[in-house]
């Protein structure tokens, strides 16, 4: 799973610095290293030396998740210092101070640091969803001396400097669950006529409520509100228009139709709606905006190439592959969850799918070297944000 990469996150942003700054055209130095800033033996050679001195948590990102009912993960802040050493493993001179300065530069023009390098590093902070950020820090007397205290440590001149938000995502399952007020046994939507909304009339083409607030392909959802049976109106899920199938002073019925069901022109997810009236003018006066959240069909999950992991184990845990087939499953570019639930709780979460056929056939890959244990789960799918209303059972075994 790609997430689990971030366990390395911290070693790759290191890499990304040292890397950066070492084919900087700004720096002269031949060499950039990792570690205390102390010169080794027998260096003849001046360079930049990187220390990693603290990581703190970012108490502002805290409690932010990538996705709702996915645990947190932890968004750290890496503190370094740079320190210059001329040929002679010298930090206190001239040409210290200058290699220095240019290092400083370098690091004020990577204020963003660009994603580059090797595939460990990539694969360790692709999936970060905010860009990392390089910010300078005071390097005061007293912190130098207390990073630096010790009797066979000199004090040397060292810039500060902090970069954020490292992200770190766990590998805790996620707390999704099955939905309320659907009978999965006989795949019904249930309850959802006690639910009452109120509308509330205003002047003018004016939006109140959707009912449903989440809705399928070939659905009719009906929209509410006041002074809806003005000539000329149309409805927009996102940029695409729903035709109207019945309307009165304050209601509206509109079909989610097959257009949008072939995902060309749209993905699940929450999508703005609007009322828009075309005036005899030709212009067009559009009403205020409610979200819409069209809602991945899932019809079916057939398991593929199913092998155990030690043939001839029964017991032996399986991989292989799971087959989705529906509609608006999800592109390449979408945020795709597939969970694999299990006893009240989420055995295993995927956030890597192949696609087979564009929204409409996907396929679950179980890695051989993560496999899971052999039996019956229901298959919860998200496509960006949006849980599928059906959660079919798959059964997971080896003849």
């Amino acid at each position: 799973m790609a997430l689990a990469d971030t366990g390395k996150a911290i070693g790759a942003v290191t890499r990304l610095l040292r890397d950066r700054l070492h084919v900087h055209p700004g720096v002269t130095v031949n060499d950039v290293t990792v570690g205390k800033p102390e010169p080794p033996p027998n260096v003849t050679n001046p360079r930049l030396n990187l220390f990693l001195y603290e990581i703190q948590l970012d108490a502002s990102l805290r409690n932010k998740s990538l996705d709702e009912g996915q645990p947190a993960p932890l968004w750290l802040v890496l503190k370094y210092l740079l320190t210059a050493f001329d040929e002679q493993g010298e930090s206190d001179t001239i040409q210290a101070h200058e290699f220095l300065g240019e290092g400083m530069r370098a690091l004020q023009e990577l204020a963003f640091l660009p994603l580059s390098g090797s595939l460990t590093t990539l694969n360790a902070l692709k999936d970060n969803p905010e860009v990392l950020k390089i910010t300078f820090d005071e390097a005061s007397a007293d912190l130098l001396s207390k990073l630096m205290q010790g009797s066979e440590e000199k004090y040397r001149c060292s810039v500060a400097f902090q970069i954020r938000p490292v992200m770190i995502a766990t590998s805790e399952p996620s707390s999704y669950s099955l939905l309320v007020g659907i009978d999965y046994l006989a795949n019904e939507v249930i309850g959802e006529k006690g639910i009452q909304i109120s509308v509330f009339p205003f002047g003018g083409p004016t939006l109140s409520a959707i009912a449903p607030p989440k809705f399928t392909p070939g659905d009719t959802i009906t929209l509410r509100g006041s002074d809806l049976n003005l000539a000329n109106l149309s409805v927009r899920l996102g940029t695409i228009e729903l035709p109207i199938t019945g309307q009165s002073s304050d209601t509206l019925q509109c079909l989610i139709n097959g257009t949008i069901s072939g995902g060309n022109v749209i993905s699940a997810g929450s999508h703005p709606v609007s009322v828009i009236q075309t005036l005899p003018n030709g212009r067009k006066r559009a009403s205020n905006l409610l979200v819409g959240n069209l809602l991945p069909l899932l019809t079916s999950v057939v398991p593929n190439n199913l092998a155990r992991v030690n043939p001839g184990d029964p017991a032996s845990k399986i991989y292989g592959n799971i087959d989705l087939t529906g509609e608006l499953l999800g592109t390449d570019e979408d945020d795709v969850f597939v969970a694999l639930y299990q006893n009240g709780s989420v055995v295993k979460l995927f956030d890597e799918l192949a696609t087979l056929t564009p929204q409409t056939h996907r396929r679950v890959p179980i890695k051989q070297e993560n496999p899971i244990p052999a039996g019956k789960y229901r298959v919860i799918l998200r496509v960006n944000g949006q849980q599928a209303k059906n959660s079919p059972e798959v059964d997971l075994v080896v003849p």
